[in-house]
């Protein structure tokens, strides 16, 4: 399958090398001149102005991967005057599934596919096998579901109904990992207080290879502290997370109390004006989401 993918940060360039191994024919767009000649070392075919989209005549497939926001939503704005009737366009990123409800609106008015795209597994599994999540017209999905099957971890496909359901499942997703960063940087920053000698690393091999709590989290924390025991270079700012407090908004409207959310998000503002170590485990299991993995 032929798709145009814009955006080619850390995620998107895994995707599209991702598509490329699965035999797709990737054409890739970036604003960086030197992305694209990187692209092209590695077999990527690009295009150097979303204009050239206009020359495709034929059904296109047009995958959005940029930083939720303002950036995403220009792209998009700009994509309804260059795409055709029965064109399908996907947003990939973490975009506000309000707005992803109301672009498919705007863009089945134009006879065209909008499709929301929750992508999880970081920049390893954008490479190597994602979880995607998509919301959106089921014929569109249809059509792009051997695209999405290839690319996706075994099991890691699902679709999840009309559109916007595809970002919202996602901001869950993130709601979910984010608490659960929180639990275990809680309680690793209990063991490095304690009056005992512990191993750190150690703890979160055993954990991990035999212990009810053993899981991928606990495995990139053994991963991080192998790297560095002490987690002395890590930083011990958070940036607050959109996800919780998005999932705090929705609780809130559906009358569902979530106060393991609403603390993940308490315990990350503080990290603005008080250093622990909770904050350097949870930056740590964050860099390793985003993309190391031991193998890597």
């Amino acid at each position: 399958m032929k798709v145009y993918l814009i955006g080619l940060g850390k995620m998107g360039y895994n995707l599209a090398l991702n598509m490329k191994a699965h035999g797709h024919q990737v054409v890739g767009f970036d604003v960086s001149v030197d992305v694209l000649k990187k692209a092209n070392a590695d077999g990527i075919e690009t295009i150097d102005s979303l204009d050239q989209l206009q020359k495709d005549t034929e059904r296109k497939v047009i995958w959005v991967m940029l930083p939720a926001g303002k950036i995403t939503n220009s792209t998009l704005l700009r994509l309804k005057k260059l795409v055709s009737e029965n064109d399908i366009v996907i947003d990939g990123g973490n975009s506000d599934y309000h707005v992803s409800v109301e672009r498919a609106k705007e863009f089945a008015d134009m006879k065209v596919f909008f499709m929301d795209i929750g992508t999880s597994g970081g920049t390893y599994g954008a490479l190597h096998g994602a979880s995607f999540m998509v919301g959106g017209d089921e014929s569109a999905y249809e059509y792009i579901e051997p695209l999405l099957k290839s690319m996706a971890a075994e099991d890691g496909l699902l679709y999840t109904g009309k559109s916007g359901s595809g970002h919202y499942l996602k901001v869950i997703h993130n709601a979910i990992l984010h608490s659960m960063m929180e639990v275990i940087g809680e309680g690793f920053d209990l063991l490095h207080a304690s009056p005992f000698d512990y191993d750190l690393k150690n703890v979160a091999y055993t954990w991990n290879k035999s212990a009810v709590i053993r899981g991928w989290l606990m495995e990139l924390m053994y991963h991080a502290l192998d790297q560095n025991k002490k987690l002395d270079d890590v930083s011990t700012v958070i940036h607050s997370s959109s996800a919780c407090a998005d999932a705090v908004k929705s609780g809130m409207d559906l009358n569902i109390p979530v106060p393991a959310f609403g603390l993940s998000l308490l315990m990350r503002q503080r990290t603005q004006n008080q250093a622990t170590f909770d904050a350097k485990v949870i930056n740590s299991l964050r860099k390793e989401v985003g993309g190391y993995r031991p193998e890597a």
